[in-house]
C-alpha cells in the first residue's frame, strides 16, 4: 500500500476494533454507530470522482481531504488538510453527508478517538454530540493510549466548530 494512503496507527487500531450498528425493530431505533472505516485512506482519484458529483463542480477534486470511512447511507468522514505542515493526525476531522450536510466534528485524531470511546461515530457526533452513545471500552483504551485527557463529545464538537466556523462557507463556494 502506498505510504500516503496508510491510516495513522491509532485510527487503524480503531478500524480493527470495528463498529457495530443495528436497527431495533421493537423500539424503532438504531443502536451503535453507523460507520464503516476503510483499511486505508480512499484513493485520491476516487475522492475526486465523488467530490465532483457531491459538489456539482467539475473543477473540485477534494484534494484537501483524506477520507477514511463512510456510513451505510453514503456520508463520508475524513481529515481536512487545512493546517500547513501539520501531520495528518493533527488535522481536523469532517463529516460530509450524502444530503449536503457538513461540518467539522473533531479538531484532530485524538478528539475523534474520544468520540468513538463515547460510542459516537462521525454522523452521530455531527447530528447530536450530546446523544447518549454506548461507551466502548476498546475504543476508550485506544483513546487513553494515544490522546489522554480529552473532553466530552459536546465539548469536542463545540471546540472544533468554534475553531473552524467557516467550513460550511468553504464547501458552499465549491458547490455549483
Amino acid at each position: 500500500m502506498p505510504e500516503d494512503l496508510a491510516l495513522p496507527a491509532a485510527l487503524a487500531e480503531a478500524a480493527a476494533v470495528g463498529f457495530a450498528w443495528e436497527w431495533d425493530e421493537e423500539t424503532d431505533e438504531a443502536r451503535g454507530c453507523d460507520f464503516e472505516p476503510y483499511d486505508r485512506f480512499e484513493d485520491p482519484a476516487k475522492t475526486a470522482w465523488w467530490f465532483r458529483l457531491w459538489t456539482g463542480n467539475p473543477d473540485a477534486d477534494g484534494g484537501e481531504f483524506r477520507f477514511f470511512g463512510s456510513t451505510g447511507s453514503g456520508d463520508y468522514a475524513g481529515f481536512w488538510l487545512v493546517r500547513p505542515g501539520v501531520p495528518i493526525a493533527g488535522q481536523p476531522v469532517v463529516h460530509l453527508g450524502s444530503e449536503g450536510d457538513r461540518g467539522v466534528i473533531a479538531r484532530d485524531l485524538g478528539d475523534l478517538l474520544w468520540l468513538f470511546a463515547a460510542g459516537l461515530g462521525p454522523a452521530e457526533a455531527f447530528d447530536d454530540p450530546a446523544s447518549p452513545g454506548e461507551p466502548n471500552d476498546a475504543f476508550r483504551a485506544i483513546a487513553e493510549r494515544h490522546a489522554p485527557g480529552r473532553r466530552s463529545p459536546t465539548e469536542i464538537v463545540t471546540a472544533a466548530r468554534a475553531e473552524f466556523p467557516h467550513f460550511s462557507d468553504l464547501i458552499d463556494a465549491m458547490c455549483r
